[in-house]
């Protein structure tokens, strides 16, 4: 299956469509927007109207009704729900019944399941024990953790009681932790004693001894078993059984503000320290809730599962799937570890709805030439959702040649696209709408998304840079450390003021849809003319000697040389011939200008932990620039190859 960017591959039903939340959201909003388009332009153009029925439609709880929905409408600046007291915990642990809300599932260990009464009890529990560490409104709990249970028991425990939580990868660097954690002064650090991948056992015990030995003020550790290995510290040491020893039988939901900090994130932190981003909890809940509840259409009776680990932001965006009555399923370990049907068979053992992934994954499944829908019942799965990087026009094709079942076609595939920085997405799935292949469905609800000319204008048609120009809740409360929010403000308003520049490079197509290039701060400029790395990634995909590849700007004598690197599949060799076919394939596929100057073969490319291509820090290694921190990165060891690089000359 191929055809051009724009096909229609999927259309929901009649009957899909009627069932949506989404549609009953629309068929209620002010004014009766005749369909989604209608539907979007009105929750941007009154941004009060529209996030007021999202807190009465989709549940929100507050004992403390708000005064005033939005106030002065600046960026950033704008007060959302003031006056209003609410909880996130409490929304996230709203169910009591007995049906399953978490399977926790991974590499070398059974399922377990939780039924929401029990998770309830647990977070009460962990809350007790982390009280009478001090725990409080305001203090940070910092956890170097696996996607597992006690993670999420004791993220809820923290933020049920008013305190901050932030978590990272356990395969950091303790540099990386400490580049993130040292920021934020926790009173407790949370760890595991190890965790597993790709069939090995990592023991945690010297990263975490490093990390201590750089933050020794950290009043309180935290540790849980889950890989069995030996965690000896050299100091006191509070078990998670310890913790759930306290007598408690339901969690205390501290009433907090509507901006009260919830989560500390970070940027990458591949070109220097990361930024310490706080989001608080109303716009977090509020936010997912429009992505899970309407865009997703997640509810009651649904499974959501998307692999990630503890250090990125789809695990938060996962767990508030808990939010919208759906179990929510935890995987921590390696995605093609025995092989890469392990996670479509974790799908199939636990009842997955909604099947959250990214490129690289689907990519990795093609090569090794898995079908999915041939290694696993997947009749339950009714939606495939995709982030990290752009998902190229042929991974449409194939997740609909190889996913979907021919007999029931009815899979929807959700292309998302956002970021850290908005703990969400600007653009998503629409359960309204039809897959197109290339594109994000559409802008989501209450996002002014357009694509910008240099001038600062909205673009009728082209490619553009990503910017929202007006508020939205889940903007982030503040960067920690930073009193005058001068590196706020510089971080996403320096290019336009006034207007959120996000940094992506995209184009708002005719059918309302997004096509992501890739970075603007990565995008080609040979001859001044704009290229998304995006397009050349696309281009190369279907050549059966090309693995992997990563693609940057070179400066050169006052312009920009395309470089391309290609990880080659096994056997293959890049000799002319196949430089020149390559060569070839993106000129046909794009323009001239796409062309790359130099093409070199690369044993790998390197990705940060959350699964993304480092195109700065390559670019930084072929121009002579120092990368002085890679904790942050699955493989730094790679970007040695790029600095010697045999450039002519």
């Amino acid at each position: 299956m191929s055809g051009p960017v724009g096909e229609v591959l999927w259309t929901p039903s009649p009957e899909r469509v009627a069932r949506s939340a989404m549609e009953r959201f629309r068929r209620t909003a002010p004014g009766g927007p005749a369909d989604y388009e209608a539907l979007w332009r009105w929750s941007v153009d009154d941004l009060a109207g529209f996030w007021a029925k999202v807190w009465d439609d989709l549940g929100v709880r507050a004992s403390v009704p708000c005064q005033q929905v939005m106030g002065e409408p600046r960026m950033p600046g704008t007060q959302w729900f003031n006056g209003a007291r609410l909880n996130f915990a409490e929304h996230l642990l709203a169910r009591t019944d007995d049906r399953p809300a978490v399977i926790a599932a991974g590499e070398g260990m059974d399922d377990r399941t939780v039924t929401a009464a029990e998770l309830r009890g647990l977070v009460a529990r962990a809350q007790a024990g982390l009280r009478a560490l001090g725990v409080g409104v305001g203090d940070r709990v910092a956890g170097i953790v696996p996607n597992t249970l006690e993670t999420l028991v004791l993220m809820l425990a923290t933020t049920a009681s008013g305190a901050i939580w932030s978590s990272c990868s356990p395969d950091f660097g303790p540099m990386g932790v400490v580049d993130r954690f040292g920021q934020i002064q926790p009173t407790v650090l949370v760890t595991a004693d190890g965790y597993r991948y790709n069939g090995k056992t990592f023991g945690l015990r010297d990263k975490v001894r490093a990390v201590l030995d750089a933050m020794p003020a950290i009043p309180h550790v935290v540790a849980f078993d889950f890989a069995g290995t030996r965690l000896d510290l050299d100091r006191a040491v509070v078990g998670y059984d310890d913790l759930l020893a306290h007598d408690a039988s339901e969690p205390d939901f501290v009433q907090l503000p509507f901006d009260h900090p919830l989560y500390i994130m970070y940027s990458s932190g591949t070109t220097g320290v990361p930024k310490s981003i706080v989001h608080g909890g109303g716009g977090t809940l509020l936010k997912h809730l429009v992505e899970h509840r309407l865009h997703s259409d997640v509810g009651p009776g649904d499974t959501v599962f998307w692999f990630s680990t503890c250090g990125w932001m789809m695990w938060n965006w996962l767990v508030s799937g808990l939010a919208a009555g759906a179990c929510v399923v935890l995987y921590d370990g390696s995605p093609t570890h025995p092989g890469p049907e392990a996670l479509w068979r974790t799908a199939e053992r636990t009842g997955v709805t909604h099947f959250g992934t990214s490129p690289k994954f689907l990519a990795a499944c093609e090569q090794a030439g898995v079908t999915p829908r041939d290694v696993a019942d997947l009749s339950a799965v009714r939606t495939v959702l995709s982030t990290g990087s752009p998902l190229n026009p042929e991974q449409f094709d194939w997740v609909y040649t190889h996913v979907a079942a021919p007999s029931d076609p009815d899979l929807q595939l959700a292309s998302i696209s956002g970021g850290t920085d908005l703990i969400g997405c600007f653009a998503a799935g629409n359960p309204l709408l039809p897959v197109r292949r290339g594109e994000l469905q559409s802008r989501v609800l209450g996002m002014a998304v357009e694509a910008f000319g240099p001038d600062g204008t909205p673009l009728a048609e082209g490619k553009g840079e990503l910017v929202c120009t007006k508020p939205f809740p889940s903007m982030p409360v503040g960067f920690w450390n930073d009193p005058d929010g001068e590196r706020y403000r510089t971080a996403y308003f320096a290019d336009f003021p006034g207007v959120w520049t996000h940094g992506d490079f995209v184009e708002i197509r005719p059918s309302g849809g997004v096509v992501i290039y890739g970075r603007s701060d990565t995008t080609l400029n040979p001859g001044g003319v704009r290229i998304g790395t995006a397009e050349i990634y696309r281009a190369i995909e279907p050549l059966p000697e090309v693995a992997d590849a990563i693609v940057v700007g070179r400066p050169v004598d006052g312009d920009v040389e395309v470089v391309l690197c290609v990880v080659l599949t096994a056997g293959a060799a890049l000799d002319d011939d196949l430089a020149g076919r390559i060569r070839r394939t993106i000129r046909e596929a794009t323009t001239p200008r796409h062309v790359p100057a130099h093409v070199f073969a690369v044993r790998e490319v390197p990705y940060t932990i959350s699964g993304k291509k480092v195109e700065k820090a390559v670019r930084s290694m072929m121009t002579g620039e120092p990368v002085d921190n890679r904790d942050a990165l699955a493989n730094p060891g790679a970007l040695d190859e790029y600095a010697a690089l045999p450039f002519p000359g």
